[in-house]
């Protein structure tokens, strides 16, 4: 929930996929296929540059088997990415639940953003992801820079007392409904819910007007979510 930034021009793509029930009652042979054809699909995005990490939901969200969170130079990419999954293999048993888009900037309340608020854009993803849209009130905005400074002086310090916890922080004005994306990258998910009741109690909490939905993923490889939703060995 810090509002941190990157050096690069960055957009972010928070994807919750639902697989059709259906779909585990196709012949073995169709669902390797379909399977198979998945992967494929997701090499292909990956060769044309963009970066997807793959997270596992199903058991833990109601409405998502598969979470992506895709990181690319353009929203065009995307856009194609998104298009590319959806029309062959398993892909067209998939429905987007949750699309959450938006972009990496500078921020207006920190100098430089430290590795722990650069998150999945550094090193290896660890073994949860959270993704947490919010969006804040007009009063907000209205008041001063230098009350907001304060008060997210306050919110920062709160946050890099869990150093197992980092985050990535995503503008979404004018692109999505939201107005912020963070992803929350951690191995720790005590310490990540620990982080969020003591945020609860800060300043900053008072101008947060929605911060719904949140999604939960574990990190998995492409094959081993496939062969839990259901794919043949």
């Amino acid at each position: 929930m810090t509002e941190s930034g990157a050096s690069s021009e960055t957009w972010i793509h928070a994807i919750g996929l639902r697989l059709e029930p259906a779909w585990r009652r196709e012949p073995d042979a169709s669902r390797t296929c379909d399977a198979t054809d998945l992967i494929a699909t997701e090499r292909e995005t990956t060769a044309s540059g963009i970066r997807t990490l793959t997270y596992a939901s199903t058991g833990l969200e109601p409405d998502v088997d598969i979470l992506l969170f895709r990181l690319a130079p353009a929203v065009d990419e995307l856009q194609a990415a998104g298009a590319r999954l959806l029309r062959r293999g398993l892909g067209r048993w998939l429905e987007v639940r949750h699309s959450f888009l938006g972009r990496i900037g500078s921020s207006q309340y920190v100098g430089k953003a430290t590795s722990q608020e650069r998150s999945v854009l550094d090193g290896d993803p660890a073994r949860y992801l959270v993704v947490y849209p919010f969006t804040k009130s007009a009063d907000w905005y209205l008041t001063s820079r230098e009350a907001r400074q304060g008060i997210m002086n306050e919110h920062m310090r709160v946050g890099r007392g869990y150093p197992a916890v980092r985050q990535l922080l995503a503008y979404s004005f004018g692109v999505d409904d939201q107005d912020f994306v963070v992803a929350y990258d951690t191995d720790d998910l005590v310490a990540f819910a620990e982080l969020v009741r003591e945020l609860r109690g800060t300043e900053s909490r008072r101008s947060t007007v929605s911060d719904r939905p949140l999604l939960l993923g574990v990190h998995r490889s492409l094959e081993q979510i496939v062969a839990d939703l259901g794919a043949p060995a």
